[in-house]
C-alpha cells in the first residue's frame, strides 16, 4: 500500500504555475512527487511536450518514465524525461548550428579520451609506455578550460 503525500508534497504535486524545484534528502519520495506532479498536470490539461524532467541517472529517468505510465494509463507523446547530460546532447545537436558548428559531433568519455590518446601516441611513434595517458588528458583539460586552441599549443 502506497503511503499518501503528506502536505508539502500535496503541494508540489499540485502545483501548477511555473517551474517547481524539490529540495529532499535522499528516500524522502522526490521522485514520487515529481512523477505525480508530471502526471497531475498532464491530467489538468497541460500539453506533456511542455514539460521537462532531468535527473542525473538513467535509471531514475527510466523509472519516472515507468510511473508516470503507470498513474496515466498510457505512454505520454513527447514528454521529455531525461538526464541532464542527454538532454544537453539534444539539445546540442538541435541548436549547434547557430554556433558554427556541424551536429555530427561525439562525446567521448574519459575512457574513450584515453583510448584515442593512445592511439595519437601510437600514430605519432611516441612510445605510450614511457608517457601517462592521464597526463596529456589532464593538459588538454587544462588548455580546454582556458580556451586555449590546439594551434596555440607550443
Amino acid at each position: 500500500m502506497a503511503l499518501l503525500p503528506n502536505e508539502e508534497q500535496r503541494e508540489a504535486i499540485e502545483h501548477i504555475n511555473g517551474p517547481l524545484l524539490a529540495l529532499a534528502g535522499a528516500g524522502s519520495g522526490k521522485t514520487r512527487v515529481i512523477t505525480e506532479r508530471i502526471a497531475y498536470l498532464i491530467k489538468k490539461g497541460i500539453e506533456p511536450s511542455g514539460i521537462l524532467a532531468v535527473t542525473f541517472t538513467n535509471k531514475a529517468a527510466a523509472e519516472m518514465r515507468e510511473r508516470i505510465i503507470l498513474l496515466l494509463k498510457e505512454k505520454p507523446k513527447q514528454l521529455v524525461i531525461s538526464t541532464f547530460h542527454s538532454f544537453c546532447v539534444r539539445v546540442l545537436k538541435a541548436e549547434i548550428d547557430k554556433l558554427g558548428y556541424k551536429n555530427n559531433f561525439s562525446i567521448y568519455s574519459s575512457s574513450d579520451s584515453k583510448i584515442l590518446i593512445r592511439n595519437v601516441l601510437r600514430e605519432i611513434k611516441i612510445n605510450a609506455i614511457n608517457y601517462d595517458e592521464n597526463l596529456f588528458a589532464w593538459y588538454i583539460d587544462k588548455y580546454k578550460n582556458n580556451l586555449i586552441k590546439p594551434n596555440e599549443v607550443e
